[in-house]
């Protein structure tokens, strides 16, 4: 179906550019490429749970400015208050859904626990030198019969909406936290208990009025460890839903089958009038396209498919007894919505690819570091890097791409044993969006191995003004 064609011109006259920008983000993802500066602080997950070292999890400050003595260092971290965390994902708690929202800021970061589902408010004021300001203990959170904490995502009008993976037990179903952004107090749960078994990660459509979540598993069979038996007994996932942003409630699942296990980051495009977006999914290591396909006169929410777009075959090594899967397990969209990017972390490459057709993604260019198997020394002169690249981030003006090396401590211990004992890499490739390039930055490598405590593995990263996962549009 051709854009012209495409259900995304169902709203073609619900204009938003004229909204007063009086609140946090930018009016529109092309301010946020032409009116941001190149990013000078990543605010980086960092955690001990699974390793040797007994210290609390912590929020890393790491220095992006080049011209800084500090340059590709950690100058600050953040200790949690309890050990056994698990640091994981987190946001903030306003964005650009909120940019016509005045007296609101981008300036505190939730930062959950996967494993305690303690929840963690942190003040970035003083960028350099964040702090802990509010702490909602997990007896809070279960009372709501959720637990696991993973996806932040700030959404319209102050309000926090946070994908929650099991229930009060560590078991099905999960489902979503809101907490009010003006005192960061538990409003209660977002969806009616029952609408789906399992959860992951989420993105929303606000102008379609539209939601897609994926699937992992329960907490309790993906805490100790990944094991074959789970996936052929069913225990996770292989289906996106379709939710009514508005009535929080599921429209539509979509099955996407064994070439579908496991999805994992869900992207829609950056531009709030389209129907399209991605997710990876991570066993089976494909990424599918989604998208609105049809919308019936007063249907509040359209009818979605999702089809296979790219495929990564597995590879013999002489170490395991069987192929190695890719697992694709992150991917983000350019904020101009040109290109799709995503990680292999068993294999150990980063993907680039060209989604000017969104239907049918166009393979750019391709870099190796880590895993089983790229260079295990692609900056020379520096430390081995031990896992393949994971957690992505790309700047606002989709010139750096960086990404950190840990996927979950128990997954971690399982395939990269070693990263334990040494830490994880933080690395940086210079993108050419105009010839569709990477190229490995052969003088940026965050090392955090060498943390006062102990190594160090490292997660998600965020910058302070925004970034191409975590702000939506109206």
């Amino acid at each position: 179906m051709s854009d012209a064609e495409n259900p995304d011109d169902a709203h073609a006259g619900h204009d938003h550019t004229g909204h007063d920008h009086e609140g946090p983000g930018y009016a529109t993802p092309q301010a946020a490429i032409e009116e941001s500066e190149p990013e000078e602080l990543a605010y980086v997950m960092c955690l001990y749970v699974g390793t040797d070292v007994e210290a609390p999890d912590f929020l890393g400050v790491v220095d992006l400015d080049p011209d800084s003595d500090t340059y590709a260092e950690v100058v600050n971290r953040v200790e949690m208050p309890n050990m056994g965390d698990e640091l994981h994902h987190f946001g903030w708690n306003a964005c650009s859904s909120s940019c016509h929202v005045g007296g609101l800021e981008r300036r505190h970061l939730v930062i959950p626990g996967q494993r305690s589902s303690r929840l963690h408010v942190v003040d970035t004021k003083d960028r350099q030198n964040p702090e802990i300001t509010q702490v909602i203990e997990p007896e809070e959170v279960f009372e709501y019969d959720l637990s696991a904490p993973h996806t932040v995502h700030c959404i319209p009008d102050g309000q926090i909406l946070i994908s929650m993976l099991g229930d009060a037990d560590g078991e099905l179903p999960g489902g979503f936290l809101q907490l009010d952004e003006s005192d960061f107090s538990i409003s209660g749960r977002w969806d009616p208990p029952g609408e789906i078994e399992m959860n992951y990660d989420y993105w929303y459509q606000p102008r379609r009025n539209v939601m897609i979540s994926s699937e992992w598993a329960a907490p309790q069979t993906y805490y100790p460890g990944f094991d074959l038996d789970d996936v052929e007994a069913g225990k996770y996932g292989r289906q996106l839903h379709v939710w009514d942003w508005e009535a929080g409630t599921v429209e539509q699942t979509l099955d996407l089958g064994e070439e579908g296990m496991i999805p994992l980051e869900v992207r829609f495009l950056h531009s709030p009038d389209h129907a399209h977006g991605y997710v990876g999914a991570a066993l089976s290591s494909n990424v599918f396209h989604f998208q609105e396909t049809e919308r019936g006169p007063g249907e509040r929410v359209g009818h979605f498919e999702a089809e296979k777009v790219i495929d990564i075959e597995p590879r013999e090594h002489e170490d395991w007894d069987m192929p190695v899967p890719g697992l694709v397990t992150d991917l983000l969209v350019s904020m101009d919505d040109r290109y799709l990017f995503f990680s292999n972390w068993l294999h150990g490459d980063v993907r680039m690819y060209d989604i000017s057709d969104p239907s049918n993604p166009r393979l750019a260019d391709q870099l190796w570091a880590g895993g089983n198997f790229g260079p295990s020394h692609p900056i020379e002169g520096e430390r081995e890097v031990i896992a393949g690249p994971q957690m992505l981030q790309l700047s606002l003006d989709g010139e750096r791409l960086y990404w950190t090396t840990s996927l979950f401590s128990s997954w971690d211990n399982q395939f990269y044993p070693e990263e334990a004992e040494q830490g994880s890499v933080m690395l940086k490739a210079d993108v050419d969006p105009r010839r569709g390039t990477m190229e490995l930055d052969q003088d940026f490598l965050v090392d955090f191995g060498e943390m006062p405590h102990g190594p160090a593995r490292a997660h998600e990263i965020r910058w302070p003004d925004g970034d191409c996962t975590s702000d939506v549009w109206q």
